[in-house]
């Protein structure tokens, strides 16, 4: 997911994808430890993923605190 889909996301969405893309770094470290995970790059790529998300998340947070303060 590129960061300008991301933020075309609602809040919710976002929450959904970041427990997905968790839950599937969980899977492909274990995949990768049993050493059946061919393509190790999904990894990297789900971090950022995560990262990507996270970061958006706390953009909007942040965005929410000012309009109240």
């Amino acid at each position: 997911m590129k960061a300008k889909e991301a933020h075309q996301l609602s809040d919710e969405e976002i929450a959904v994808n970041l427990r997905d893309a968790r839950d599937a770094i969980f899977n492909l470290r274990f995949q990768n430890a049993q050493g059946a995970l061919e393509r190790t790059s999904e990894i990297r790529a789900r971090k950022r993923e995560i990262a990507r998300l996270l970061t958006i998340a706390r953009e909007r947070e942040l965005a929410a605190d000012r309009k109240d303060g």
